[in-house]
């Protein structure tokens, strides 16, 4: 593994030429109705926008992820970012964070403090997914969530680490599921804050009532919710274009989710700031990476499911259930796949929990892994 230390340098020339679109971002007309039913409402963007453009400091962001160890290393051919950083004590429990979309490293700013302190500390690999961030863009065909767990599971042996832990939610939920079956005698459990629908083909008889219940719910929210799913799923290319050329356009895509998926009473600003928020988009416009990062949907789609009829993963696995997640599968389903040996049900929060709850699902982490490290 050719492993070398990583900088965040944005050139100021990027920094202008992004002032410069948001200056001449050419504005769509709206449904009066100052509503999200329709998709981001206009003058919430004119707002995050207008901050983004002359509030906004990238450098005071890039100065503070600069802070943290960050590592470039190459294994199979592919470029993989990280931070990296040791925990305190004289036995700290190696973890692997793992984000998912529209997410990035930065989701787990506020975990980081919490994790690498204290008498039950962790080691913290924090890899940006390849096709996100400043990792590599995978050109060709085969990035699914296996073939990136199988990635992690090398890079973890290549720090030199034997037996650690991994978590995650969104494609992290699969990704890490995926790192637990690469590397069965070395996860010692894996942490989930979403039980990811795409893992195996659904049941189709011997469901209990919340499992029905949650398959009417899954249905109805596809109907919904799901059309950005589908897009990526199908034509991620085409959409590509757009985002990667409009700042704006980018804003208002990811932002959405961000209030449809988060425990916001009804605004995205409620649960995180609008510097935090933007710090994830600006990620996403400077590495020019949101394209190839909605190819995983397409990958996703292409590939068979990760279990087969029957199988179910043998690693320990704890769940933190947040109310407001996406998905939300009562634990019979769930015990149809893992062996689940730790659940939480959480008194709030919502999809991107370490941004919008990061103590409640620090302690989570910190509860389940005691049991198996």
């Amino acid at each position: 593994m050719n492993l070398r230390p990583f900088r965040i340098a944005i050139p100021q020339g990027d920094i202008a030429d992004l002032h410069h679109r948001l200056d001449r971002t050419r504005w769509p007309d709206e449904i009066n109705d100052g509503s999200w039913g329709w998709g981001t409402p206009l003058p919430w963007l004119q707002t995050l926008v207008h901050h983004w453009r002359h509030t906004y400091d990238w450098r005071i962001h890039e100065a503070r992820l600069n802070a943290l160890p960050q590592f470039m290393a190459t294994i199979d051919g592919q470029d993989i970012h990280f931070i990296h950083i040791k925990g305190e004590g004289e036995n700290p429990f190696p973890l692997l964070l793992i984000h998912g979309w529209p997410g990035s490293v930065v989701e787990f700013e506020k975990l980081i403090p919490q994790l690498t302190h204290g008498p039950n500390a962790f080691s913290l690999v924090i890899p940006s997914l390849p096709g996100f961030g400043f990792s590599a863009r995978p050109t060709q065909r085969g990035m699914t969530p296996v073939a990136i767990g199988k990635l992690f599971a090398k890079l973890m042996a290549g720090l030199g680490y034997e037996r650690y832990g991994a978590q995650g939610g969104d494609w992290g939920s699969a990704i890490a599921t995926a790192v637990a079956q690469a590397a069965p005698a070395n996860v010692a459990g894996i942490h989930l804050n979403l039980i990811i629908r795409l893992l195996a083909a659904p049941p189709t008889n011997g469901l209990s009532e919340a499992e029905q219940r949650y398959l009417k719910d899954l249905e109805a929210w596809t109907a919904a919710e799901g059309g950005y799913s589908h897009i990526q799923g199908t034509r991620p290319q085409t959409l590509g274009y757009a985002l990667t050329d409009s700042p704006t356009g980018l804003a208002a895509w990811i932002a959405e989710k961000f209030r449809v998926w988060t425990d916001c009473n009804g605004d995205p600003l409620n649960v995180v700031t609008m510097d935090e928020l933007l710090t994830n988009i600006s990620l996403y416009w400077f590495t020019g990476a949101i394209t190839s990062s909605l190819r995983i949907y397409k990958e996703r789609a292409l590939s068979t499911p990760q279990f087969a009829p029957g199988e179910r993963l043998a690693t320990p696995m704890g769940h933190a259930r947040f109310p407001k997640e996406i998905f939300l599968p009562p634990r019979e389903w769930a015990e149809r796949l893992y062996n689940v040996t730790h659940w939480t049900e959480m008194p709030k929060g919502g999809h991107f929990a370490a941004m919008e709850q990061p103590t409640l699902l620090a302690q989570d982490i910190q509860t389940f892994f005691s049991t198996v490290r």
